[in-house]
């Protein structure tokens, strides 16, 4: 049990809800509706309005058992300190369940309204987050995030399978955007957080090999997901709107990565490229997705 995690009758709703880690499921929520829009099939608002529904309580669910989870590790960083369970606000038995019963509802109703396809995708999200990266590489490995940025890059596969009913190379390729996405973008925030990871025993790159070492492979990661965000446009998946948006994207992202890789450790001590890149890594994959779903509606 967490320190101070006394339980507190009733639980405030608040609590339920900081425990989805509303933050995040806003970005799951834009990427699996862009998914959906962008797929070539059109599908009943009410149905589509469903699937993402379920996207964002699955989201939700794993969310709380990430939580569940990492209370106690949770209680001993800063930035996570206030969350319910270290807080003493929430038991973690409130927590599981609550996690359980998102999980299972979502996948059930996604089966029975939408299919059983994008059911499966949403479950195997789930267990991704819940138990392949929380419980399984997190503690274990510097590569945590590099492995576990599937977990995130799954809600534009959904929203197009849920559309679709089938994968193909385009869905594929917007999962392999977020894959890619994901280190560049967690590792900066990593690079100037890591004290609190280190405190609790967390091997996360910065921690385990050094800032050098992370910086050169955030650059690495940005190399990549230059040609790698244009695929969708040299495949014919989109025009010409979303193919010179993403250009434009990444490489403001490239020079923000430049900027972190070359920068020698204990060189300042604001972070400020470090907190830049983490800032605009979230406005790229927002406006990426955005240009996609333009593009879409400018064919259409």
């Amino acid at each position: 049990m967490t320190q101070g995690a006394s339980l507190q009758i009733p639980t405030d709703w608040r609590d339920f809800l900081a425990l989805t880690k509303p933050r995040v499921m806003s970005l799951v929520i834009f990427t699996g509706l862009c998914g959906l829009i962008a797929a070539p099939e059109q599908i009943h608002p009410v149905l589509a309005f469903t699937a993402i529904l379920c996207i964002a309580v699955g989201a939700g669910g794993a969310a709380a058992l990430n939580q569940w989870w990492e209370a106690d590790i949770d209680a001993g960083m800063k930035r996570t300190s206030a969350r319910p369970l270290p807080s003493g606000r929430m038991n973690r038995i409130e927590a599981r369940d609550f996690g359980v019963a998102l999980s299972v509802g979502s996948v059930l109703l996604m089966g029975l309204a939408i299919g059983w396809l994008a059911a499966a995708i949403l479950a195997v999200s789930i267990v991704y987050y819940a138990v392949i990266y929380t419980i399984w590489l997190k503690p274990r490995t510097p590569q945590n995030i590099v492995i576990g940025g599937g977990a995130g890059a799954f809600p534009p596969l959904i929203g197009w399978v849920a559309a679709t009913g089938h994968i193909t190379l385009m869905p594929v390729l917007l999962f392999a955007i977020i894959f890619f996405w994901t280190p560049p973008h967690f590792w900066s925030l990593a690079l100037f957080v890591k004290s609190d990871y280190a405190k609790v025993g967390i091997p996360m790159m910065p921690v385990v090999a050094g800032e050098r070492s992370t910086r050169r492979q955030i650059l690495a990661y940005a190399v990549l997901l230059l040609p790698l965000s244009m695929a969708p446009w040299w495949i014919g998946g989109t025009g010409a709107v979303y193919g010179l948006s993403a250009l434009a994207l990444s490489l403001v992202f490239l020079a923000l990565s430049v900027r972190v890789g070359l920068r020698t450790s204990g060189e300042g001590d604001t972070m400020k490229p470090e907190k830049q890149l983490f800032a605009w890594s979230v406005i790229y994959l927002f406006s990426l997705f955005a240009a996609l779903v333009a593009d879409r509606l400018i064919l259409a």
